[in-house]
């Protein structure tokens, strides 16, 4: 039993000591444990800081991307919310884009209402409203920027979202400016190029029109000329005829030339001396065929012009006038009346005369709304009446042009159905030095009769009568004007000229000079006549007219006229068509250089009747080999054209300059080109070319040029 209990307690040891090792193994292993787990989690804290570090990172990357790239993109983006429309967030670029500053946006949307355009929407709600999470608008906005002012076009596209459970807008503001402006400068270049095709196209009709009438009366003349070759009198009126169609024909073309010329700023008025009588009859002598062709009354008058000797461009404006003249002409029906008055106004402009033309019709007229772009190049009344009457739709833009260059003014006044006026202003420097005196010795106190049934030629022609020295008296009427003869001869008053229209509303002036005539009465009568007194003139002479005057009467005509009735000086009618001839051209040899042949047989026929003796070159080479042959001094001038095939004029030119002999190289060459641009001129001159000749060649032109030269 005692071993039993021995044997017991040594057990009980061993079992203590094991449960103590256990214990302390247990303690071992869980301190082992916590130190693996604590250094677990060591390395996990870590290794989440760093992955934290790392976004934290990216993050900073990414927001500092979206910043650079949200200020230099032409897209604003915005985050609102939708129950507050508190903006949660707005790109930087916004100031870019619009000139409202990112904190203004944050602070209140609706600063945004401000830069709308009257067109757009009043706010945003108009657009967003209803959009819910996942759905997507898009419309267009004008905005205008606000520092600058500029408009603005801007595509949106609004999306619904969600974040963290509240609704929000996505806005997509793209800026579509540049692509507006680029699809409008396309848009406006296709209907420039359309409208400035149908321009050319019916520019095209009217100009073949408008040049087919005056061919047909130059072949239709001329024609008349060779058949009627013996009659003398008969051939000069064609070809007169003839040369003034041509005439019409070239200022057509010049029409197109004037139009590209104004419109590059290289047209220029060139001042010479003029003569507004001269004017004013050769424009009326000009329209008078399509006068007569459409039995049209014309009444011409001056008034208060007492200085007709002027300096301006004559020829620019002479164009002026004969364009609003003929159109007045072209669109008044058959029978009508087309009438020109010149007026000279108190000058506006320092020692320049301010003259008034105008010319009036009651025609169709013009619609207010053509009459505002009757100056526009182009242009035409789109109308069933006109739209049968061609025109090239160039004259009336080019007579503003030519208006405002000469420092005047020009306006219209038109009815439909009534007719129209244009008044032309325009300062005009006087020649004073050549102002004639203007008293009559011989008709100093005598009485002077003026018979014409329009007031202002009565109160014009007396005036000037006034100025010459003459007592002068007016009437209206032919019946009192032979009333008023039969009175002066029984008071012993007797008048001592008498001036009387031939269209006078009671009787014409051949029958009033009949009747004065039957008085015993041989006081100089004077026919005032608009028209050509050609054909009236046997009849006026037999009844007893003494002599002729067109109107307009200016003081000039006047003064002739009255001299010529006097006897004292006779007046030559007869104008010649050519330039006088001299000896001063006599045995000078021109070598004529011209491709075509025809234009080659008219210049030699002229030159010979001027004595030149002619030599000719189909082209610049032929021309080059001629002079190189020659003996020195062979050749007093070369008329060279320009556009030549082989060698043109140009080169030709060059060529000649370039030989060894002095004397071949300087021999005088001048131009003829049918370009007629300052570029050409320059061109001529550049190439070594003395002078410079447009065509067609006007005679006069030519002897000009010839007489600078040799």
């Amino acid at each position: 039993m005692g071993s039993e209990m021995c044997i017991r307690d040594r057990v009980k040891v061993v079992n203590a000591n094991l449960d103590k090792l256990w214990f302390r193994t247990v303690q071992i292993v869980t301190g082992i444990a916590l130190c693996l787990a604590a250094t677990v989690i060591l390395l996990l804290l870590r290794k989440n800081r760093a992955t934290l570090r790392r976004k934290n990172t990216e993050i900073l990357y990414r927001d500092e991307l979206f910043q650079k790239l949200s200020l230099n993109v032409d897209d604003v983006f915005l985050m609102l919310d939708t129950k507050t429309s508190k903006v949660d967030y707005v790109s930087p670029n916004i100031e870019r884009l619009l000139g409202v500053s990112e904190g203004e946006v944050r602070q209140n949307i609706h600063v945004l209402d401000k830069l709308r355009t009257k067109n757009a929407p009043k706010n945003d709600e108009v657009c967003l409203d209803g959009l819910r999470s996942g759905g997507q608008r898009e419309w267009d906005f004008e905005y205008l920027h606000q520092q600058t002012g500029e408009q603005r076009w801007f595509h949106i596209i609004a999306m619904g979202s969600e974040v963290e459970g509240r609704a929000k807008y996505i806005l997509v503001m793209s800026d579509r400016t540049a692509d507006k402006q680029v699809n409008q400068a396309l848009s406006d270049a296709v209907a420039a190029a359309e409208t400035a095709n149908r321009a050319k196209s019916t520019f095209l009709s009217n100009m073949s029109h408008d040049i087919r009438t005056p061919m047909n009366a130059i072949i239709g003349f001329t024609t008349l000329a060779v058949s009627n070759i013996d009659d003398k009198e008969r051939v000069k009126d064609y070809l007169a005829k003839t040369l003034a169609s041509s005439k019409h024909l070239l200022s057509l073309i010049n029409d197109v030339l004037d139009m590209s010329r104004i419109e590059s700023g290289k047209l220029h008025l060139e001042e010479v001396e003029v003569n507004l009588s001269d004017v004013l009859h050769d424009l009326k002598t000009i329209v008078s065929g399509q006068i007569y062709a459409k039995q049209l009354e014309l009444y011409m008058d001056a008034m208060d012009v007492t200085d007709e000797d002027v300096y301006c461009d004559k020829t620019r404006l002479n164009q002026v006038l004969l364009n609003l003249l003929s159109n007045a002409i072209k669109f008044t029906p058959a029978g009508g009346t087309v009438s020109v008055r010149v007026r000279q106004l108190a000058g506006k402009v320092r020692g320049c005369g301010q003259y008034e033309f105008r010319i009036k019709d009651n025609g169709i007229g013009m619609s207010p709304e053509f009459a505002q772009k009757i100056f526009e190049p182009f242009e035409r009344e789109r109308t069933s009446t006109v739209s049968r009457i061609q025109g090239t739709g160039l004259g009336m833009a080019i007579t503003k042009n030519i208006v405002d260059m000469m420092g005047g003014t020009i306006e219209v006044q038109t009815e439909q159905g009534k007719g129209t006026e244009f008044i032309i202003r325009v300062p005009l420097r006087p020649q004073a030095e050549h102002r004639p005196v203007e008293k009559i010795t011989e008709l100093e106190g005598l009485k002077a009769l003026v018979v014409d049934d329009d007031f202002n030629t009565c109160d014009s022609v007396t005036k000037m009568l006034v100025k010459v020295g003459m007592r002068a008296e007016w009437t209206l009427s032919g019946k009192e004007a032979v009333l008023r003869a039969r009175q002066s001869i029984e008071m012993s008053d007797a008048y001592h000229a008498y001036i009387i229209d031939w269209r006078l509303p009671d009787m014409n002036g051949i029958e009033v000079t009949r009747q004065i005539r039957s008085l015993n009465d041989d006081t100089p009568i004077i026919i005032l006549t608009a028209y050509d007194w050609s054909d009236i003139e046997v009849e006026a002479k037999a009844a007893g007219v003494t002599a002729f005057c067109s109107k307009p009467m200016f003081m000039s005509d006047l003064r002739e006229t009255l001299m010529s009735a006097l006897g004292q000086k006779q007046t030559d009618a007869e104008q010649e068509l050519l330039p006088e001839k001299n000896a001063d051209f006599k045995d000078k040899h021109i070598l004529l250089v011209e491709d075509n042949e025809l234009n080659r047989e008219i210049a030699q026929e002229i030159l010979r009747e001027y004595g030149f003796r002619v030599d000719t070159a189909e082209n610049g080479a032929v021309a080059v080999e001629k002079v190189s042959a020659a003996a020195p001094g062979s050749y007093d001038l070369i008329l060279m054209d320009v556009q030549m095939p082989v060698m043109d004029g140009y080169t030709a030119t060059r060529t000649i300059r370039a030989l060894d002999d002095p004397a071949r190289a300087k021999l005088p060459i001048l131009a003829m080109t049918a370009n007629a641009f300052d570029e050409d001129r320059r061109n001529a001159l550049e190439s070594g070319m003395n002078g410079f000749l447009s065509k067609p060649i006007v005679i006069g032109d030519l002897v000009q040029e010839l007489h600078k030269i040799l």
